[in-house]
């Protein structure tokens, strides 16, 4: 199974915190088919900018340098995401479901609004 990291899951992932188990620590770290989106990449830049994320230097970077593969957002995935219902209001979270269901992928999330949608979700 293919799976998409929501944002906070890849910044526990390199942060190495506790909030992420190790079993999904292990699973990431093997696994081949593991996905960051551009989108993420682009969240994280955006939220370090503006000061609500910290870390030393440019935690974008650090996103998509994790080894894990990124994910371009295409045409059909932003009319994927806009088709969306409005259950998630952040368009980086639509965005990920979007991505989701064109690209057949399972969402790895905290976020319990994502099961609104009609997206297979793995919970932290």
């Amino acid at each position: 199974m293919a799976l998409l990291l929501d944002t906070h899951v890849v910044l526990w992932w390199l942060e190495d915190d506790a909030k992420l188990d190790s079993a999904t620590k292990d699973r990431l770290d093997v696994d081949s088919e593991v996905y960051v989106s551009s989108a993420t990449v682009w969240e994280v830049g955006i939220k370090q900018t503006l000061g609500k994320l910290t870390g030393e230097g440019s935690l974008a970077e650090h996103v998509r340098d994790s080894g894990f593969a990124v994910l371009p957002i295409s045409a059909d995935h932003a009319i994927a995401a806009s088709a969306l219902p409005l259950h998630h209001r952040d368009p980086f979270d639509r965005m990920l479901i979007g991505q989701a269901l064109v690209e057949g992928l399972t969402v790895v999330t905290r976020d319990r609004v994502f099961h609104a949608y009609d997206v297979p979700i793995e919970s932290v």
